[in-house]
């Protein structure tokens, strides 16, 4: 027997941190698309002479590239270009999207800092990188849920908001200080949310990707990574962005009707029942 996912043609998903070629929130738009929503895509606006070697290679326009997919798929889309750090430019996103789509179901809060100065140990941790990290991660996930969760209480139809967060929150490794406690927290307001808006039939979960083959590998070599993954994960590979969209599009889905309040491991095995 085929299980098939329903309950999401003709509703409308907000993606974050959507933009980049090599990226989950490309990913869970276009699913997301693919299973019959029309998506609202942010990005940071970044300069495209800063894009990596393969986005210029591709032509890659960003935001608007994902667009592009999402309505090759016969979904409508809108690119906007949003810091989700900021209260006004996300009272201003849901006020973009309901004039031009009419309506919120699902929220997808994925845009996260990019790794940099944060990945040292706390002694030497500059209070900026700290502040942008959790800004984005944090601050952003607060802000984005806060405003489309008061639109979704007075719709009245209910929802499915979902949080990116890591095992990095988990796991909190030495040198991930900022990082670890971001994630960690998106963790925890995840549960309260569910919580809250729980009496609404608003749906709050957490996915919690471990080592994604996205642009955020770039940094390190493919013989660290590689030594990582083998010492670390049991099904001895990294996940796709594909493979974490795929969750993504199960919770906001009906056959997920009954999931609420959960911090998601998605991570080839990484974090194991104790």
């Amino acid at each position: 027997m085929t299980v098939e996912l329903t309950g999401l043609d003709g509703k409308v998903a907000v993606v974050t941190g959507a933009g980049r070629m090599r990226s989950i929130g490309r990913a869970i738009a276009v699913e997301l698309a693919r299973a019959g929503c029309d998506v609202v895509i942010t990005g940071t606006g970044r300069d495209p002479s800063g894009y990596p070697d393969d986005e210029q290679a591709a032509g890659w326009r960003d935001i608007d590239s994902v667009a592009e997919e999402v309505r090759a798929l016969g979904r409508r889309a809108l690119p906007v270009v949003c810091d989700v750090s900021d209260e006004v430019a996300v009272e201003d996103l849901l006020a973009r999207t309901v004039d031009e789509l009419g309506r919120v179901d699902v929220v997808v809060n994925n845009a996260a800092a990019s790794r940099g100065g944060d990945r040292v140990p706390v002694v030497d941790l500059e209070v900026e990188a700290w502040d942008r990290v959790l800004a984005i991660n944090l601050r952003g996930t607060f802000l984005m849920t806060r405003a489309f969760a008061r639109h979704l209480v007075v719709q009245g139809e209910g929802g499915s908001i979902i949080n990116i967060s890591s095992i990095g929150g988990k796991l909190s490794g030495a040198g991930t200080a900022a990082y670890s406690a971001s994630k960690a927290g998106v963790q925890s307001l995840t549960s309260s949310t569910a919580k809250e808006l729980g009496k609404h039939r608003i749906r709050v979960n957490a996915i919690c990707p471990g080592v994604t083959e996205t642009g955020r590998l770039d940094d390190q070599s493919s013989e660290t990574w590689q030594a990582y993954v083998a010492a670390n994960l049991p099904l001895g590979r990294v996940g796709t962005p594909q493979e974490v969209a795929y969750a993504a599009v199960f919770l906001a889905s009906d056959q997920a009707a009954w999931v609420s309040g959960q911090a998601w491991n998605v991570d080839g095995g990484q974090l194991t029942v104790r």
